[in-house]
């Protein structure tokens, strides 16, 4: 066999009119010689960061048991055929320093602003915002270097800029949970048509008689570049083709989907529904989980954020027997009726966090799947919900991590360990150990790995 280093582009795309469509991870991209030793490219680990807003009923979130032989909870219950795949934490906190003023204030903002930057986010009476760079942006400052889009920032709600916020502080800090920089906090994006158009280009108009105009003639941006799909084809053994004939369904997928709920709701204002954004929770869910698989698979960034709702957020929950709203729900004050209610919406977040990892896990990466190299954080940035606690606070971390984590454990910390010194040790994980400290860290996690 005569070995060359030929090997098709890492950055492959395929360009069409208004359309750039990168590539996943192709055998026929990993160089020759290294295919003859019969090894695959260096896995690539990626951050990611699910938010739960509200605080957690931790009764039946904690399991019982520890180690590997832990027992799952109620409100964990669909994770678990993920096992394997799932850190199970407990201890880890976020209270804020001692002699923090006004610490009983601002209890969300400062949920939700600490939960990556672990910095007390400034109170003001003015228009004045101060935190610290989350750690999300850490990576993205380095992973950032070899991808397209340096981080994603996601959401389910849009922004509030005068709704329901903490009294004194900046809805900037219940909008988001990503800052670049310690006055500069990154907006979330909840409209899936501008992840997509963000992910595989527009026409480079966002007029909304043109997208409207795009909308109605129902164009996929694959039909641009169908001709390059055929060339690429030829050029491809029959893995890769299916490979590829299996990513580009899952683009148009996605892509259709995110044409029928725009025509659903073409009626609608756009200051109450914009377009592109389906009806239910479920299915918004559903697509902007699919959004970030894309994002993973192609390589166009390695760092997301996600906020499954706002801080304060009073989205209510009928579909699963929840009308009560999220938030007032929350302040259950024992009540047994509430606490049903809220379980019911920390199990509909866990089942729709479940659906994600299936996801991740039935796409291949390299000699595994991109569950196998992603980090994931799942939590909230309060424990008791009704409390507004700091400490103890409801986390997971799936995935493997690149071989970098041992999981299919619960690992039951000393409080209050600062929730600072694990997210210091996935950068750590990410190839940025050059981050000496985040927040109020006191040193890197133990017990990650066995």
């Amino acid at each position: 066999m005569i070995v060359t280093k030929k090997a098709l582009s890492r950055r492959t795309v395929l360009r069409g009119i208004g359309a750039t469509i990168a590539l996943p991870l192709l055998d026929g991209m990993v160089p020759a010689f290294a295919a003859v030793r019969n090894t695959a490219a260096a896995p690539v680990p990626r951050l990611g960061v699910v938010y739960i807003p509200n605080g957690m009923f931790m009764q039946n979130w904690t399991p019982d048991g520890e180690g590997a032989a832990f027992e799952f909870s109620p409100i964990l219950k669909p994770l678990e055929p993920f096992r394997e795949q799932l850190l199970v934490m407990s201890g880890l906190s976020s209270t804020p320093p001692p002699d923090n003023a006004g610490v009983e204030s601002g209890l969300h903002a400062r949920a939700s602003t600490r939960f990556l930057t672990h910095v007390v986010p400034r109170r003001a009476l003015d228009s004045t915002i101060e935190a610290g760079m989350s750690m999300d942006q850490h990576a993205a400052r380095l992973l950032g270097e070899q991808t397209q889009l340096a981080s994603l920032e996601l959401a389910l709600e849009p922004r509030d800029f005068a709704g329901a916020c903490d009294v004194g502080y900046s809805c900037t800090y219940t909008n988001t949970i990503s800052w670049r920089s310690s006055s500069t906090p990154l907006p979330m994006e909840h409209n899936p048509r501008a992840v997509f158009e963000r992910l595989f280009g527009d026409e480079g108009n966002t007029d909304p008689a043109v997208r409207l105009a795009r909308i109605q003639e129902d164009r996929s941006v694959l039909d641009s570049v169908t001709a390059r799909v055929a060339d690429l084809r030829q050029q491809l053994g029959t893995r890769d083709q299916a490979k590829l004939g299996e990513y580009l369904d899952a683009v148009r997928d996605v892509e259709r989907r995110i044409q029928v709920a725009e025509s659903q709701n073409l009626d609608l204002p756009v200051v109450e529904q914009p377009a592109g954004v389906p009806d239910t929770f479920e299915v918004h869910a559903k697509l902007m989980f699919d959004l970030q698989v894309l994002a993973y698979q192609s390589d166009l960034t390695r760092v997301i954020t996600f906020m499954m709702g706002r801080e304060l957020s009073g989205r209510a929950f009928p579909e699963v027997g929840a009308p009560g709203g999220h938030h007032p729900t929350s302040h259950h004050q024992g009540d047994p009726t509430a606490l049903e209610q809220l379980t019911k919406i920390k199990t509909f977040h866990a089942q729709l966090f479940a659906y994600y990892l299936d996801k991740l896990g039935a796409t291949e990466d390299g000699d595994g799947t991109l569950l196998d190299n992603v980090m994931i954080i799942f939590g909230a940035g309060m424990s008791d919900s009704n409390q507004h606690a700091p400490s103890d606070l409801p986390i997971v971390l799936a995935g493997g991590g690149a071989g970098q984590i041992t999981s299919g454990r619960y690992v039951k910390y000393s409080v209050p360990t600062p929730l600072a010194n694990l997210n210091l040790s996935l950068l750590d994980k990410l190839g940025v150990p050059t981050v000496e400290s985040i927040g109020d860290s006191t040193g890197r996690l133990e017990h990650l790995v066995i």
